[in-house]
Order: C-alpha cells, then sequence, then structure tokens
C-alpha cells in the first residue's frame, strides 16, 4: 500500500460497492484526489452489446481504440456484435476476430457468434464450432425473420447452452422510416419508425422461447409494449432477459434536434415509453443496462436524421449520464444502477468476474466534448453537456487499464 494513503484518505474512498478492490493499486494522482473529495469504488462495468467495428470497419473503430474507450467509462468486460466483415459465423472467420482481440484489446473482449451465416437470416451458422469461444450468439442489427429459423436456431442454442440475444425488428413495419413514428416525425416530415416492429418480434419469440426452453435476451427495448410483454412472461416463467440503453431511459423524441447524433436504432420514443422503461428499470423488468455502443465516421453522421447513418457511441457517457440523471434527482438509487452495470450481465451471460474495478469522483463534473472521448466515434446525443461523476482509474485482472491524466 502506497505511503502516502493516509488513514483520512482512506476514509474519503467508499469500497461498499466493491469490498474486494484492491486498492493497493491504487497510485498517487488517484490517492492525491481523494484527499480533497470523496472517492467511489465500483466493480467493472460490463456491457453486453458493443460495436468495435473489427475485421471489416476499423475506420469507424478498432479492438484497441473501443476498449480504451470502455476502460476510460469504467468498463472491464465487453461482448461485440457481429455484424463485421467477415461475419463470425464460423471458426474461421471467428478466428480473424479472436485474433484482433488478443492483439488489440485492454480490458476483456468477448466475442458474439452469429446466429445465422453471415446475418442474412437464411441459414445457421456453424454454431457448434464456435460455442467455447463466444459469449452469446446474435444477429444484432438486423432481426431474424423466419419464424422457423428462429425456433431452429433457438432449440440449437439451448443445446449448446448459449444465451441467444435478439434484435428485435419486423421488416416489413419499418416502411423506411429512421425515427420513432410519433409527434416530432409527424411535426418534422420524417419517416417513423412504428413501436410495434420491435414488440412484435418480441412476442413472437417469447414464445418460441417458451417452447424451446432457450435462454433469450431481448437487445435495446425502447416501448412501452416491450417492457410490458416482457415483464408477463417473467410472471410465466419464461427463461428471458432484456436491456436497455441510457439514452432511452434519460431522452425521449422531444429531445430531437435534427442531427445525425440523435439518430439510433431503435429510435429515441415517447415521453410515455421512456417513463415505463424507467419504471421497468425499477421493478425488475428491465435486467440490465448496455450502451450499444455503435461509431461511425464523421462523415457518416453528419447528414442529418433522414441520411445519416443509425448509431451513437456510449461507453464514455454511461454511467455518468445515468448517475446525473438518474441517482442525483433520486429517479434511482445508485447501488441499482451499479448492479445493472456490473453483476446483472456479467450473471446471465456467464462471464467472469476478476479482480475488476473502477473508482470515481461523483462530485467531479465534466463537459462532453470529442477531444474527452477515446473512441474514434465522436457522435453522442450528449455531446456538449456537463454530466457529473468522473472516472479517475481503472483496473483490470490486476492491471491499471486507465489512469485519468
Amino acid at each position: 500500500m502506497s505511503n502516502s494513503m493516509t488513514s483520512a484518505t482512506i476514509q474519503n474512498i467508499d469500497t461498499s460497492l466493491c469490498p474486494a478492490a484492491e486498492l493497493s493499486l491504487l497510485p498517487d494522482s488517484v490517492l492525491a484526489a481523494a484527499d480533497k473529495t470523496a472517492l467511489s469504488v465500483f466493480p467493472g462495468f460490463c456491457d453486453v452489446h458493443v460495436h468495435f467495428r473489427e475485421p471489416g470497419f476499423s475506420y469507424k473503430e478498432t479492438i484497441h481504440t473501443g476498449s480504451l474507450a470502455a476502460a476510460h467509462g469504467g468498463y472491464t468486460t465487453v461482448c461485440t456484435m457481429p455484424n463485421l466483415n467477415p461475419v463470425p459465423d464460423c471458426a474461421a472467420h471467428l478466428n480473424e476476430e479472436l485474433a484482433l482481440i488478443r492483439d488489440g484489446a485492454v480490458i476483456d473482449v468477448l466475442p458474439y457468434g452469429a446466429l445465422t451465416v453471415g446475418e442474412r437470416g437464411e441459414s445457421l451458422s456453424a454454431l457448434e464450432e464456435m460455442a467455447e469461444d463466444v459469449a452469446a450468439f446474435s444477429d444484432d442489427g438486423r432481426g431474424v425473420q423466419s419464424e422457423e429459423l428462429m425456433r431452429q436456431g433457438m432449440q440449437r442454442v439451448k443445446t449448446l447452452g448459449k444465451v441467444f440475444a435478439a434484435h428485435c425488428e419486423v421488416n416489413e413495419l419499418l416502411r423506411g422510416g429512421y425515427i420513432h413514428d410519433g409527434r416530432y416525425a409527424k411535426a418534422h416530415g420524417h419517416k417513423g419508425i412504428c413501436s410495434e416492429s420491435e414488440w412484435k418480434m418480441i412476442e413472437r419469440d417469447l414464445t418460441l422461447a417458451e417452447e424451446t426452453g432457450c435462454a433469450y435476451h431481448v437487445c435495446h427495448i425502447s416501448t412501452k409494449e416491450s417492457v410490458e410483454i416482457i415483464r408477463d412472461a417473467k410472471r410465466r416463467g419464461i427463461n428471458v432477459t432484456c436491456e436497455t440503453a441510457p439514452h432511452y431511459l434519460v431522452l425521449c423524441e422531444d429531445d430531437l434536434q435534427e442531427d445525425g447524433r440523435y439518430k439510433m436504432n431503435p429510435p429515441l420514443r415517447s415521453a410515455e415509453d421512456r417513463d415505463a422503461l424507467l419504471q421497468g428499470l425499477l421493478d425488475g423488468t428491465i435486467d440490465m443496462i448496455a450502451t450499444d455502443h455503435a461509431p461511425h465516421s464523421a462523415e457518416e453522421k453528419s447528414k442529418g436524421l433522414a441520411g445519416s447513418a443509425f448509431g451513437i457511441v456510449g461507453l464514455e457517457t454511461a454511467f455518468p449520464v445515468l448517475y446525473t440523471h438518474l441517482v442525483k434527482p433520486g429517479i434511482a438509487p445508485l447501488q441499482l444502477i451499479v448492479e445493472k452495470l456490473t453483476r446483472a450481465p456479467r450473471k446471465r451471460f456467464a462471464l467472469p468476474d476478476k479482480n475488476s474495478f473502477s473508482v470515481w469522483s461523483l462530485a467531479a463534473s465534466w463537459t462532453v466534448r470529442e477531444d474527452r472521448l477515446l473512441s474514434k466515434g465522436k457522435s453522442t446525443p450528449f455531446m456538449h453537456q456537463e454530466l457529473y461523476g468522473e472516472c479517475l482509474l481503472t483496473v483490470n485482472d490486476g492491471k491499471i487499464v486507465y489512469l485519468k491524466a
């Protein structure tokens, strides 16, 4: 333990939510900060839904830059989605991603395997030959439209003892939409995405999950109907969990601007939907919070709501957004938010829990700016917003992976 760790400093470091944190790893800069303000130690955050874009799209993000951004946000474990090139739909393709992870990751990065070949929804991937090396299976970015193929996929995933994480979207209900089919879309002449496109597929998949016994996880839910359908399914004993993202919990269509940094899929819904998500978070219907960190180039996000690519970055702002907008106003307790970011995703996806933690100054505020973000992607609806909660240090498996300069 550092000689500068005085009893006063120890008292200023709250380890109640992460009692196993190895305080001897704290560098002098963090100890000095603890002499001036109270610090909080949390278990390493875990995000089961990120896009690191390698292989295939390294101009958007790389395993290295994505994992650095994650460490900056207090994350020590992330699961990377399979919409890559090549798609990890067999061992040979998956091995390309695994090699990049070994070379570039500064935290634990665990890949998904694609459920269908090329994520095209036509035939099942070589699931068995990937099972030992993937966190779970998903065709994220695309809903599996065929009910029979989904049934077969769930049966295979169940046999392998894995989770299937579903991007729920009925293609025929999209009708060219790109923001929520609500008040803002009508007022500004935009094409809307109806809520039914999400909850209708959840409804179908839950019937199949009940039939097959597959461990079923719903990605980034955004509608009040989705919350109620999943709540009811849990009451009936179906093996289902779900996630939502920070932006769906604190923003809605009323916050939209004519800017690509407000465009993501699913879109920001109505205030009523946001409130239902908050209630679902508080009552346990929503099991975990994931960011859906989805970086793009500046050019791809510069074409307004209609023309920009879907997706925003979120790893570096997730906890500060949740702390600023939910914890500080008394909407959600800190312990609940930390649970949804740490133990809950690890438990569902059977992910390792190492000697990993992050140290935060909750009293410190910072303004989101491009030069503060380590991700290659800079598009976030929280740009220029002042947020509370600053990460000073992240430790993964006994190694410092982020230290505030």
